[in-house]
């Protein structure tokens, strides 16, 4: 499969770049910011709506605008639960001065020169918290390059100086006249109009923000509870076949043999086809399909599949804490400093597999029509999409169409650099000589025993105390499987050996250390893992912040104390932990059987601290009551959706830290299967969360994982607080709190 996407990047580094545009310019889409923003604003002629009769009009890649008045949003990045449609729309509004009630959004076709990412160069995609940061200017000025465009037309029609013309809410004005219009009834003026350069335009002061920064409506809020939203299990085409694939029961096996005369059998079931991945058995309906799967034998070669326990793999894993590995960062004399320390604390932490299990069941449709072949599907990746299943089908990429659908949910799941759902759902309609659509279905048990997990890791942690509790030397050793390795994304993410997402969050720490060292060593093992919400984060937070609560034990001085002493002048963190700790009230006693924790960590640009509060059951348990969160992550777009995002990142935590985990059995079966086994955060279990936003002018950062990192060392601190047990292996479950 990776060889697909391997070929797909060196087609796309080949590629021409766009008319006009140097190819110096196109490569560095990403760090050139105002050539990535000319090239994604503009628009050929061709595709723009001409004359008197136009019905539609859009002045750049991102708005379209119609004679109903309506204002469509043109949304690069998908829209799998985490607010981007309203985000966007939010920030082009403000600048167009739109109405909200006139808005709508649709996800943007897959076009890398037009929807690609700033931040990642020319390819379309949403991940890494980046959709607000990588869109926030180009969003603005795309809204305040129409803007312009229209006042410019309302000017010429009503022979009055473009200075003069106001626009509110939708609605365009010249005081002195008492003129009044709207968007739509300039449209044909617009059109013949060229528009200003999205660099010449006057972006509004954030003062005057009406929309930016407010508590407004979120756009799909309606249509999701009204169960309106179109996801892609929803999709049906005339002549639709559902397929299902029995894939391998092993991580490395490989398909030996397989009789297709029970599942021929089953009522409904059309065709059995052996694909890349396993076998396919294609049905008119989804329970035929499944049905048929069950009836259907196969025997799988496991010569080199992985037959190791996850408690071997493990084991494994610790042995090699006990050497040096790959250098990652490195300054001062770590080695000598623990030396020489007047006392060495030292902890082990210990995390385990993790599953996506987002709430929709994946899947994948596929239909080639002549030269044209169509994809529906949750696209997270689109550029990757479209061009693994170009190579799959055979045709060139412009000739692969995504309609990219919302998701529910996703959490790093639909990135996979091998577009494993698209490429079943295209071998399959391909081995079926394209005759029907073909959708792919996957069923929960596919998703928890089908890998793409967070990696099993072991740490190590050390550090060296002075006679007044003082760090002289850190030193942290990771033990983990790589997620990029093997990847066409290897050469930008592997440095010297080393993963850089197994060691993000470990290597620039917001404490004052003058000797520290971190080092890794990287695996090798038979799940498939990939990206979890928040990605190395959510290992290295809480081992990091964990053992800096074990050293304030070891040092008497209380952990908030502990961790500002330490800061030096790194503002926006001391900012962060001063507010939690005010509306925390981290100095007022809790009383018997509770405790307080508090951790802060900084991913995908923004700063977040968390203090939680417990309640010790009397029977080994406990109960997590309050989580108090102060977040800074740049200009807030959209403050109902930050909290959003923090309390679903909580929430998405607190149930990987309590009780997930995916474990091999022995000779190296999944055990978990679906919710039963792997369960997820119930609402009984969700505490008191109060999220406190730092107000800021900086461009906006991450907000869509940051909130997750801190809270499994926040609860793990107040257990810690609570009942003096080290909660040093994952998830909590494993730890006894019943004994000394």
């Amino acid at each position: 499969m990776l060889g697909y996407l391997k070929q797909a990047a060196e087609q796309a580094a080949s590629r021409p770049a766009p008319e006009g545009v140097s190819r110096r310019t196109f490569l560095r889409i990403g760090a050139a910011s105002g050539g990535a923003l000319m090239l994604g604003l503009s628009l050929p002629d061709a595709t723009r709506a001409a004359g008197s009769a136009a019905a539609e009009f859009m002045p750049n890649a991102f708005a379209r605008f119609a004679k109903d008045g309506t204002v469509t949003v043109i949304s690069k990045h998908i829209e799998f639960g985490q607010g981007t449609f309203t985000g966007l729309a939010t920030i082009l509004a403000e600048e167009l001065d739109a109405g909200w009630a006139q808005i709508r959004i649709e996800h943007a076709p897959a076009d890398g020169s037009r929807y690609n990412n700033l931040q990642w160069g020319p390819y379309q995609g949403t991940g890494g918290s980046s959709a607000m940061p990588n869109s926030y200017d180009q969003m603005r000025r795309a809204g305040a390059v129409a803007r312009a465009l229209f006042v410019d037309a309302a000017a010429q029609e009503w022979g009055v100086p473009a200075s003069e013309i106001t626009v509110s809410d939708g609605v365009i004005s010249h005081a002195g006249s008492g003129r009044t219009t709207g968007f739509a009834e300039l449209i044909d003026t617009a059109s013949k109009l060229t528009p200003m350069a999205p660099d010449q335009v006057t972006l509004k002061d954030p003062k005057d923000f009406k929309l930016i920064g407010k508590h407004g409506d979120r756009w799909d809020s309606r249509m999701k509870t009204r169960g309106e939203a179109q996801y892609t299990i929803d999709v049906k085409l005339p002549g639709m076949l559902i397929a299902v694939l029995a894939r391998p029961p092993h991580f490395g096996a490989k398909l030996g043999s397989f009789d297709a005369s029970g599942a021929m059998a089953v009522n409904g079931v059309v065709a059995v086809e052996p694909v890349s991945r396993g076998v396919a058995v294609v049905a008119k309906n989804t329970w035929a399909a499944i049905k048929g799967r069950e009836a259907l034998e196969v025997n799988w070669d496991l010569s080199e599949a992985e037959r190791r326990s996850s408690d071997q793999i493990i084991s494994e894993y610790r042995q090699q804490l006990d050497s040096p590995g790959l250098e990652a960062h490195k300054h001062g004399d770590p080695d000598g400093a623990l030396a020489s320390a007047e006392t060495v604390v030292q902890q082990d932490f210990e995390f385990p597999y993790l599953a996506h299990a987002a709430m929709e069941p994946m899947s994948a449709m596929a239909r080639k029509t002549g030269d044209i072949l169509e994809i529906w599907t949750g696209s997270q990746l689109q550029s990757v999409d479209q061009y693994v299943a170009s190579l799959v089908a055979g045709v060139e990429p412009s000739q692969v169409q995504i309609h990219t659908q919302m998701a529910g949910g996703s959490f790093g799941r639909l990135a996979t650099p091998d577009a494993d759902k698209v490429v079943e759902a295209v071998e399959v309609a391909k081995a079926l000589n394209w005759t029907a659509p073909v959708k792919v279905q996957w069923t929960r048990e596919d998703d928890i025993q089908g890998g793409r997990y967070r990696p099993i890791y072991v740490h190590r942690l050390r550090a060296g105390l002075d006679a007044d509790g003082k760090v002289t030397g850190w030193s942290h050793r990771i033990v983990g499987q790589s997620i990029i390795k093997g990847t066409p994304f290897e050469g930008g993410y592997v440095k010297d050996g080393v993963d850089l997402t197994s060691v993000e969050g470990a290597l620039h720490l917001p404490y004052e250390f003058k000797n520290m060292g971190v080092d890794l060593h990287t695996t090798e093992a038979g799940p498939s893992v990939l990206w979890w919400r928040a990605v190395g984060s959510t290992h290295t937070a809480y081992s990091t912040e964990v053992f800096v609560d074990k050293l304030a034990a070891t040092a008497g001085v209380d952990p908030m104390e502990y961790r500002l002493s330490m800061l030096g002048h790194d503002e926006r963190h001391r900012a962060v932990l001063e507010l939690v700790a005010e509306k925390a009230e981290w100095d007022k006693p809790l009383g018997p059987n509770r405790g307080r924790g508090v951790a802060v960590h900084k991913s995908f640009g923004s700063y977040v601290a968390q203090v939680a509060e417990i309640t010790l059951d009397g029977s080994g348990g406990f109960s997590v009551d309050r989580v108090v969160c102060a977040v800074d992550c740049g200009q807030p777009i959209n403050p109902d959706i930050i909290k959003a995002q923090i309390e679903g990142g909580i929430g998405f935590g607190l149930g990987a830290v309590l009780r997930n985990e995916v474990t091999l059995e022995e000779g190296g079966a999944v055990s978990q299967s679906n919710f039963h086994d792997y369960e997820p955060i119930r609402i009984t279990d969700m505490p008191q969360i109060d999220v406190h936003v730092v107000p800021s002018e900086i461009s906006p950062t991450g907000i869509g994982e940051p909130g997750l990192p801190p809270v499994g060392p926040a609860v793990a601190n107040a257990v810690l607080a609570a009942t003096g047990k080290e909660m040093s292996v994952l998830p909590f479950s494993k730890t006894d709190l019943t004994g000394a």
